[in-house]
């Protein structure tokens, strides 16, 4: 083990650890002439390094005890790292073509290594809000989110078997009761943690707040949500946990996996989907009008993904 006990790795604490863990520095020959290291964590919760040397690459992902974008003041399980490489394994066993291979995981320092998407992918988010059409995108979504789900739930698996991989992932409770928070309960309420285009837009999160039977509606989506074990689900599934080329689609950052609602995932990426689309004519421009790109999204998802959206 490289390392006793947890800290949060830098850059040359980073090669240290490299060099004393054979199943990194195997994957750049123990070449450290050259070595390049970036920190691209632009997401909410985690440290993430770009690894890339002459002889090879990877990725380093490590787990904060809170929450990055706030700070030490919203403490947030490291144990997170440990259930992302379980629906990695997991999901990537199921469906290899769209989930990067993990090269090695300590528990101890909450630190994941895996394959390094290398450029042209970038996050759909971004591919989406610059106008680039992905032809093989909603094919890949579909393959992969039927692969994992069905293999994962009672319609392929045994009741013995579903009941031991649920209660596995039972332990991710405070990521479960973050989605809780942030998804089904904070939105419709005056909370610290809202934000939206004020003061354009108080009118409309003021309405959110006193529609109670839209709160019914959701009350009844978030007991669905934290009662129904049907799979193992990524629980994140949104535009910015999808790394794409045009003819390569990868689901990354599966840390909030647990055993929900299929409908939760498939609904989640769609939402996002929809999302983008109604955002196109605020990023057209000169040379991109977004009219031929506007035409897709619906095509593809009535003829790609399931029309059965129910959790």
């Amino acid at each position: 083990m490289a390392f006793s006990e947890f800290r949060p790795l830098d850059e040359k604490s980073l090669i240290e650890y490299i060099k004393a863990t054979p199943s990194l520095s195997s994957k750049i020959v123990d070449n450290y002439d050259g070595l390049k290291i970036k920190e691209v964590g632009d997401g909410n919760l985690n440290f993430v390094y770009i690894i890339v040397g002459p002889s090879g690459s990877f990725v380093i992902k490590q787990a904060l005890p809170y929450i990055r974008c706030i700070g030490e003041s919203w403490p947030m399980t490291k144990e997170r790292a440990y259930f992302e490489v379980l629906a990695l394994k997991q999901h990537g066993a199921l469906c290899p073509e769209h989930v990067p291979e993990v090269y090695h995981f300590d528990r101890t320092m909450s630190l994941i290594g895996m394959r390094y998407l290398e450029p042209p992918h970038i996050i759909l988010r971004k591919g989406l809000i610059s106008g680039i059409e992905y032809p093989l995108l909603a094919e890949h979504m579909s393959e992969y989110m039927a692969k994992t789900l069905f293999c994962t739930s009672l319609l392929y698996r045994s009741t013995t078997e579903h009941k031991r991989a649920v209660a596995e992932f039972c332990g991710n409770v405070e990521l479960c009761r973050l989605t809780e928070q942030v998804v089904f309960s904070d939105p419709y309420k005056v909370s610290e943690y809202n934000r939206w285009t004020s003061p354009y837009l108080d009118r409309d999160a003021e309405t959110v707040r006193e529609d109670n039977l839209l709160k019914i509606e959701v009350a009844e989506l978030k007991s669905k949500f934290c009662e129904r074990a049907q799979a193992l689900i990524h629980g994140d599934l949104h535009t910015g946990s999808v790394m794409v080329t045009p003819d390569s689609t990868q689901v990354i950052d599966p840390e909030f996996a647990f055993y929900g609602p299929m409908g939760f995932d498939i609904g989640a990426f769609i939402g996002n989907l929809i999302l983008a689309f109604f955002a196109q004519d605020g990023h057209a421009g000169q040379g991109n009008d977004r009219k031929v790109f506007l035409s897709l999204p619906l095509l593809l998802l009535n003829e790609n993904f399931p029309v059965y959206l129910s959790f």
